[in-house]
């Protein structure tokens, strides 16, 4: 590692305080959060270093952004609270 900020890709769908969780596999899930309107998003993102490529995934079921987002044992993400 340099300490070095680079530049990667963007995201498809910009957002703010969504939770970004580091996966089993090495990607990192980018889920929920706001927008700029006030509203809530569903939508995810899935973020792959090697690539540095931002690829859309599953939805949450419900809306959501100020929530905390665990990994659980089996790999799967608990989304739980928020607005």
């Amino acid at each position: 590692m340099s300490g070095n900020w680079t530049v990667t890709g963007s995201l498809h769908t910009a957002r703010y305080t969504h939770t970004a969780t580091l996966l089993p596999n090495g990607k990192v899930l980018a889920a929920g959060g706001g927008i700029g309107s006030g509203g809530a998003l569903t939508s995810a993102e899935l973020y792959d270093p090697a690539t540095g490529i931002w690829t859309v995934t599953g939805s949450l079921h419900t809306a959501r952004y100020r929530y905390t987002a665990t990994l659980l044992p089996n790999g799967k993400v608990l989304a739980a609270g928020g607005n």
